[in-house]
Parts: structure tokens; sequence; C-alpha cells
């Protein structure tokens, strides 16, 4: 089927049914006469793949979470790779995610992927030419996510887990718990954190990478201050060397974690602790979001678990 319309490009596409062709032409001469018409063209010959790709390359290295964006493009790709962007439906997407969820993947998890996708094909329009009337995945309905985890220490538990990890093998794990429960970093900037951006006359830690994106600078606690003002300096620069990444201090903390015989505590935690303390330091929410790094008070509400105890106290 062609369409010629003076002043426009010539639209041509091919079908395998005759009534598939005329709806398609005049659905095209509709949208012309009424001046809405947007071809279509790279979005009928791009593939997922190449907008996956295209992504990977251009929008993913900006981001701090690109390694798990990098695994989750690739289920994406095994799934819907070889269609044509312009063929995406919602019913595949939502079976997909159905078929995901069935696996026993967490709702959170389905979630991220469907935003990767969705987020792409939204770049593909605005940015790239490849124009879709419609983001598919805008219709489909996103899995439940799980609650946010409330945990936070128990009586002796805090105790229990600094005496651990003062008899771990790993001389710095109780330095680097103790940092994180005064300052609400996450323990990869901990990981990267680097002598040339601490002021300890100030009393401030700069963090140029952070995991939305922005630098912050964290104040330092007098406990914090002392933790790094005794901790020994190395020529590398980094003020935790033993560890390059997050998942490289697995070991250490998961043994002093049992040792300590506490039940589903995971590093993270200490981070939902520190804001929490926050909080009952009397900080309001923007201190506390200018130090924790959180963007929206949704979020730091998500990190935030005041004990009903302590709230009551308050109002006596």
């Amino acid at each position: 089927m062609q369409i010629r319309k003076r002043g426009h490009a010539h639209q041509f596409k091919s079908f395998a049914q005759r009534g598939d062709a005329l709806a398609w032409a005049r659905q095209v001469e509709s949208e012309i006469d009424r001046g809405v018409f947007v071809s279509r063209t790279e979005a009928e010959r791009t593939t997922v793949t190449e907008l996956l790709d295209r992504y990977l390359r251009q929008i993913t290295p900006a981001k701090a979470s690109r390694r798990p964006e990098a695994v989750r493009i690739a289920h994406l790709k095994a799934a819907f790779g070889r269609r044509y962007v312009a063929q995406l439906r919602s019913q595949e997407i939502a079976a997909y995610r159905d078929a995901r969820l069935s696996l026993g993947l967490a709702g959170a998890t389905v979630t991220k992927e469907l935003a990767t996708l969705s987020h792409a094909i939204d770049v593909g329009r605005r940015e790239w030419g490849i124009y879709l009337p419609e983001n598919p995945l805008k219709l489909v309905t996103r899995p439940r996510v799980a609650p946010g985890r409330d945990r936070r220490f128990n009586p002796g538990e805090e105790t229990r887990l600094m005496a651990a990890c003062r008899a771990s093998r790993s001389p710095a794990l109780p330095t680097i718990v103790q940092l994180a429960l005064e300052t609400a970093m996450r323990l990869g900037e901990l990981i990267a954190l680097e002598w040339k951006h601490i002021d300890l006359a100030d009393r401030t830690a700069l963090l140029p990478h952070t995991k939305n994106g922005e630098p912050r600078t964290v104040p330092l606690s007098t406990a914090a201050v002392e933790l790094l003002r005794s901790w020994p300096r190395s020529v590398s620069g980094r003020v935790f060397t033993q560890w390059s990444r997050g998942d490289s201090l697995d070991h250490a903390w998961r043994r002093a974690v049992v040792k300590a015989g506490m039940l589903d505590f995971h590093f993270h935690d200490l981070r939902h602790e520190a804001t929490s303390r926050l909080f009952e330091r009397g900080l309001n929410p923007m201190q506390v979001a200018a130090i924790t790094g959180h963007k929206t008070l949704q979020m730091l509400k998500r990190y935030t678990h005041l004990r009903a105890a302590d709230l009551a106290r308050l109002l006596a």
C-alpha cells in the first residue's frame, strides 16, 4: 500500500491481507488530513534488540545502576528482541510480566525490567525518531511491590553485632559498620570514600558519585570524625582498601551477622537504622534528606521507621 500526499513524504507498507492494508491507509490518511501524522517507519524497521542496544550504549553508562540494568536488558532482548518496536503489544508485555512472576521473581525486580523497556521506548520516541502513537508499557499494570523493609536493631543486637565485627578476620569491618550508622551512607558510597574528599576540620565528606547521580556532602558526627581520625591512611587514597565492591564484603558481613545471632539483617538495614536515628535526634525531613540524599519525601519515608514507643514518650 502506498500513500502520496502533496507536502508529505511518500508512505508505503506491505501487508499479508488487503483488509489490513486498507485499514492502515485510512488511518494514515486521516492523521495527515488532521495534521497529526508522524511517520512510524523507524518503529516499523527497528527491532527491540536494536533499540535496547542503543539504549545500553548511550543511556545506561550514565547510570549508577548500569550493571544490573545491563542484566535486565539481556532478559528483555531474549523475550522481545526479534520483534519490531511497532509490533509491541500490551498483551504480550503483560504475559511477560506474568511469566517472570511465575518464576518466583520479586515484584520490584519485574517492575524494574518493565521500567527499563518503557524508558527505552520513551527515549526512542522523543530523541531517536522511533515514533509510536503510545508507549504500550503505559497500558500494563505493574506488579505489586512488597512493602519496604522495616528492620531495625532489636534490644541487644547492636552490642552483639559490634562484638562479632571486632572478632572478625576483617579488621575494617567494625569501622565501616560504625561509620554506616553515623552517616547513613550506602555501602557502595562507603567503599568508594576517598581521603581527598574528607574534611575533618569542617566535619564533612564529599560523595561525588551517588546512586541518584547527584553528588552530595555528608556532615560527619563527632563519633564519625573520631573513627576517621584514628583510621590509618593508605597510599591508594581510599579509606577502605580492603574491598573493591559491595559484594566483596559479603562473606565477612554474613559471618558477623550469624555469629551475632541476628536473623534477616542486611548491611543496607544499617541505613534504615541510621536514617531513623536522625529523626529521633530531632532533625526535620529536609535536613535528613540533605544527609541521606533522598530526592523525595516518599522515598525518605521508606527508610524511616520510628518506634511507636518512642513517639508515645514524645506525646507524654
